[in-house]
């Protein structure tokens, strides 16, 4: 299989994230005109990847809908038709903030709900008014949180579940267009942010347990999955959320953490 994506124009937000570079990078490897989006100094924070392929950047507020279409707008302009759109930016609360719902700060509810799902649909929106006439391909970035809920982080689980939702309503609204849409739901991934929920033995010990394969995933995992799903070989496939967590949906395992 030679996945390939030679001259197509690939707009990624949350570029500069752990998860996003290595999307970059996998993209331009295979030949894509990459725009890289992220909140701000986009291209200062991927300096090192400009020497990796076609890369292009720009900043992008996904949570506010003037700053997402002058983004979507420029790309176009600049590059031509957008063909695939991966909705990669999202946040979520740290340890500190991991509360039951009755004592969830109001604003990182709204804060989460502004970039993980207002996002997606900024972004969608204004990428599909941009594409082409033979339409393209979404691939939205999802968590196993959206299938799965687990404890302490409220704001988050509903939006990744909306995304999941969002997903399917949107590949239903746009097959005519001959636009597919897919989404990833990602287990825990070894990044930065992650890392640091599991920086000592006995919570990486317990973190495995609930996990089949017994391991984290790695950046590399999601972007190879991301490749797929936006390529031609996923040509018939629309709708779909895919986790990629090791097994850990699967398996059925109910966290207590």
């Amino acid at each position: 299989m030679n996945i390939r994506f030679d001259n197509k124009v690939v707009v990624i937000t949350g570029a500069a994230g752990g998860l996003g570079r290595a999307m970059v990078e996998n993209f331009a490897a295979c030949g894509a005109v990459v725009a890289a989006c992220d909140l701000r100094d986009t291209k200062e924070k991927l300096t090192d990847l400009m020497d990796k392929g076609n890369i292009h950047c720009y900043d992008c507020d996904v949570s506010n809908v003037q700053s997402v279409s002058a983004a979507m707008d420029k790309i176009a302009t600049e590059l031509g038709p957008i063909d695939v759109l991966v909705n990669n930016a999202g946040i979520n609360v740290g340890p500190d903030q991991r509360k039951t719902i009755e004592n969830f700060d109001d604003q990182w509810w709204h804060n989460i709900q502004n970039v993980d799902t207002d996002g997606v649909y900024y972004c969608s929106k204004h990428a599909i008014r941009n594409m082409g006439e033979n339409g393209g391909v979404i691939l939205n970035i999802s968590s196993v949180v959206g299938l799965v809920p687990l404890r302490n982080q409220c704001s988050f689980a509903a939006a990744k579940a909306a995304v999941c939702n969002l997903t399917k309503a949107m590949a239903i609204e746009l097959a005519g267009k001959n636009i597919r849409v897919n989404a990833i739901a990602p287990g825990t991934i070894g990044i930065a942010v992650t890392n640091e929920l599991w920086k000592n033995d006995d919570a990486m010990k317990t973190l495995l347990a609930h996990i089949p394969q017994g391991r984290q995933g790695t950046p590399q995992d999601i972007a190879n999955a991301v490749l797929f799903f936006c390529s031609d070989y996923a040509s018939y496939i629309t709708g779909a959320v895919l986790p990629v967590d090791g097994g850990w949906t699967a398996g059925g395992y109910a966290r207590n953490f």
